[in-house]
């Protein structure tokens, strides 16, 4: 069980196949402590007791296989400069992904930021995630199902219109330049999709942009970022929630575009951070 302080890193930890690959997030923001956080209660700890309590750990359910595996998970540099610095990062095994659903992008994000939330008021600005597309077989999708997010696309109906939020989502493929090769249709198949969880315009496709560095090595996922790009859109609401639905349809959409390789995905707020 990792600690809490800085010393515990990302890595792979060995698994029972079969699974969808590694599943990576970190958050980016401020979050300030609450006074009565007790540091015994490190985020592995959290992290296994909220994914337990949800059903979502795998081996650990009665009713049937979870959606992921614990690998490890961590509270980051207390030092790092507000708003800009990684206040947490978790990293799962996910497990072999079923026709008709979706990467567990979704679960795992409102996992992390549960987590990160209950020791502290979190301020949001980003979020990074790795995402395992070679996990996808877009030829087992069933008709029904060929963008499994799609199914859940009317939770973001009952919300605030003036939730929407203008972001920056940056897609990378590491080495492999696959994302530029295919962003164009990559961006029209999202905008072709019936949702407004996410909205782009036609102009904003850039291979330009900034990855943030991924805190783990090249070799973790076919690294470094050399290869991406960026679409500037809103989303429909600045949640872990909204970029995980987000996240999960992206991958799909790439899979489905032929990408076999982990994608670096990345949202960012072009607001001020968010409190949430």
């Amino acid at each position: 069980m990792a600690g809490h302080d800085a010393v515990a890193q990302p890595g792979i930890a060995p698994t029972t196949p079969p699974t969808a690959g590694t599943l990576f997030a970190a958050l980016y923001g401020e979050l300030t402590l609450h006074a009565w956080h007790d540091p015994e209660h490190d985020a592995y700890q959290l992290f296994y007791q909220r994914s337990l309590a949800m059903g979502w750990l795998e081996g650990q359910t009665a009713g049937g296989p979870g959606l992921w595996a614990m690998n490890d998970a961590g509270w980051s540099d207390p030092q790092a400069a507000p708003g800009t610095g990684r206040v947490s990062w978790f990293q799962v095994e996910a497990g072999a992904v079923m026709a008709e659903r979706p990467l567990p992008v979704q679960q795992f994000l409102r996992c992390a930021h549960d987590v990160t939330a209950r020791i502290g008021t979190l301020r949001l600005s980003s979020v990074e995630v790795l995402l395992p597309v070679q996990g996808i077989d877009p030829a087992a999708r069933p008709a029904c199902a060929a963008v499994p997010s799609m199914l859940t696309v009317d939770w973001f109906g009952a919300r605030d219109p003036a939730a929407r939020t203008p972001v920056d989502v940056r897609i990378d493929s590491g080495r492999d330049p696959v994302i530029p090769a295919v962003g164009r249709q990559l961006a029209q198949d999202l905008r072709d999709l019936e949702q407004d969880v996410f909205t782009c315009g036609g102009d904003d496709v850039t291979a330009r942009g900034d990855a943030l560095p991924p805190p783990f090595h090249d070799s973790f996922w076919n690294g470094p970022p050399l290869h991406g790009m960026t679409l500037r859109g809103e989303l429909a609401e600045w949640s872990c929630d909204a970029v995980g639905w987000l996240a999960a349809t992206v991958a799909d959409c790439a899979a489905r575009l032929g990408v076999r390789s982990p994608l670096l995905f990345t949202v960012r707020a072009q607001a001020d951070p968010v409190g949430l």
